[in-house]
């Protein structure tokens, strides 16, 4: 059997980071994933996913990812129910993040996410700047 899942969307709010009676760790969030398609008015839709993560991670989570952070998500799909306060069977289906990946540098993002380790000033990498560097043919090696 096969139960995995690779998301990429941007967070509809802050991460919630809780902790249980035992200490551990607990984050949840929604993560808003466009569709392939646009609808009849040619706007596009976006679905909202309920998504979890646990122990160190949920706090590496919350301490990196704020509200519009786009970010990478793999785990797997789990379903689980309840009885709420008025005696109803509710149902739940989200995913359990077992990895994430940043996908975008801190400098879009204005929030101060998260660290990027490279250099600022690196004058040995070229392409630190942005900036276009011209390649002749003749420096090619094939």
């Amino acid at each position: 059997m096969i139960n995995r899942v690779v998301l990429t969307g941007r967070l509809t709010r802050d991460v919630d980071l809780r902790y249980t009676q035992g200490g551990a760790a607990v984050a949840t969030f929604n993560l808003a994933v466009d569709r392939r398609f646009t609808n009849q008015q040619g706007e596009r839709e976006a679905d909202f996913v309920s998504c979890v993560v646990w122990r160190k991670s949920a706090e590496n989570f919350a301490n990196f990812f704020h509200k519009g952070s786009l970010v990478g998500i793999e785990g797997r799909i789990q379903t689980r129910n309840y009885e709420n306060q008025q005696g109803q069977r509710v149902y739940v289906t989200e995913v359990i993040v077992e990895n994430f990946s940043f996908l975008e540098p801190k400098s879009s993002t204005g929030n101060g996410s998260y660290q990027n380790d490279r250099p600022q000033n690196n004058t040995s990498d070229p392409f630190a700047n942005g900036e276009s560097v011209d390649i002749q043919d003749s420096s090619l090696p094939f």
